[in-house]
């Protein structure tokens, strides 16, 4: 029987939090009953700075639940510094880990099968979206042309897997070892290696409140996605540059023939054309570069991924 505990960074939750407790609340009591867990597994909550009061609710929950601990850190740091928060300090806590969003729009009946799947010696468990109806048609457009991208990339991850996983003790010691402040866990974990499974996760709709998972941060975090795992967007440029090398070689030789002939006339779309077209790639070309020296900067600081201020 082993000590489960959950992990759910909490960003302004208030409205859906003592739900999603109620709900887990009953399914531990339920695999607790079956024998699959002990009754002294938990589930914790990360604070990401909310500027509502989740935080007391937190405690409040913590008063009256005997499942419920808390971290509390000193200010936002984002939903994967939150989740890896989470991980590092609740892996002394417990044999397994399960991490999932405290909406619980993952599908909650997953772990009891994540757990047996625990116990025939998987280190890694990953819940794989095998449905997306609940979540907006443009959320689900962009994530499938976002794994599709960071696969050509060649990004190793799981296809259509977020952060909805069960990792092993052993698995988060060897996570811990990684340094990287820049964190991507959807690209990082795959890394790891041990053995690994999957199981079937359908998306539901929230029960309250709205995704604070904004296109600002899903974009930012397929940058980071993309930039931390793969070298190939500058080798695109290098080749797109030879691409205009060619370009520029033709449009020479027609340039020769032009005056060879005497039907050579001087032009202002051409010129402005050709003007625009170098300067967008070499814009662009500066921004990708920049990206990568911008995630060197960050990782040569080695400044603390967060602070906690308080546990529960």
């Amino acid at each position: 029987m082993i000590k489960l505990a959950t992990v759910s960074p909490c960003y302004n939750e208030e409205e859906v939090l003592r739900h999603s407790v109620d709900r887990l609340t009953a399914l531990f009591e339920r695999m607790i009953a079956e024998g699959l867990i002990s009754g002294d597994s938990m589930m914790v909550f990360v604070n990401d700075g909310s500027r509502d009061h989740t935080w007391q609710l937190i405690r409040e929950l913590h008063q009256e639940n005997k499942f419920v601990r808390g971290i509390n850190l000193a200010r936002n740091v984002g939903h994967q510094n939150a989740i890896m928060a989470g991980m590092m300090t609740a892996k002394d806590w417990a044999d397994a880990i399960i991490t999932l969003d405290a909406d619980l729009q993952d599908d909650i009946e997953c772990i009891p099968q994540m757990v047996k799947h625990f116990e025939a010696g998987n280190d890694i468990v990953y819940g794989v979206k095998v449905s997306r109806e609940a979540d907006p048609m443009m959320k689900r457009i962009s994530a499938q042309a976002f794994y599709k991208l960071q696969s050509s990339m060649g990004v190793e991850s799981i296809y259509n897997h977020a952060d909805f996983r069960l990792m092993s003790k052993r698995s988060l010691e060897m996570l811990a070892t990684y340094k990287e402040h820049n964190l991507y866990l959807r690209g990082l974990i795959p890394q790891i290696g041990l053995q690994t499974t999957t199981v079937d996760d359908v998306i539901s709709e929230r029960e309250a409140g709205a995704s604070k998972y904004t296109l600002k941060k899903m974009l930012a975090l397929a940058l980071n996605g993309i930039t931390a795992f793969s070298v190939k967007p500058l080798y695109l440029i290098f080749n797109i540059g030879l691409l205009f090398l060619v370009i520029a070689l033709c449009i020479g030789c027609y340039v020769i023939y032009s005056l060879a002939v005497g039907t050579a006339v001087q032009g202002w779309a051409s010129l402005m054309l050709s003007i625009y077209l170098v300067g967008g790639f070499i814009l662009i070309s500066m921004g990708i570069m920049g990206t990568y020296i911008g995630q060197i900067y960050t990782e040569a600081k080695r400044r603390p991924l967060y602070h906690i201020q308080e546990i529960l």
